[in-house]
């Protein structure tokens, strides 16, 4: 039997990093932090929660991308780790408060950045 490559795991969290309350998405799994872009490096696939390291998934770049927004970039600060994320933008549909989805100031600033 396959195990499955992607589990819907759409939590609120409080960020490890930041401390910002994180509420969930409603329309697919959240895994990152709107205000720091932080992530926690806790899954094999994505939404799994099958890995056990726990270090701070910082971002370390943005790339645009036509169909998805922004893809953000994170590498693991304990163990180097490096995952692709794509960013929870508000858009006409959104429901949330606008704090809630990602800061698309500090997206702007990581397409330029090269600290990998």
């Amino acid at each position: 039997m396959e195990n499955a490559r992607f589990t819907k795991n759409d939590n609120g969290f409080i960020c490890a990093n930041c401390g910002f309350e994180v509420m969930p998405l409603g329309t697919t799994s959240r895994n990152h932090c709107p205000r720091c872009l932080c992530s926690l490096h806790v899954d094999v696939n994505p939404g799994d929660r099958a890995c056990d390291c726990g270090g701070i998934l910082e971002p370390i770049s943005a790339v645009p991308d036509p169909k998805k927004g922004f893809v953000i970039t994170h590498k693991c600060r304990k163990c180097g780790f490096v995952s692709h994320n794509k960013a929870a933008l508000k858009n006409a549909k959104s429901k949330l408060p606008d704090e809630q989805y990602d800061d698309e100031d500090f997206l702007i600033k990581l397409t330029v950045s090269r600290d990998w």
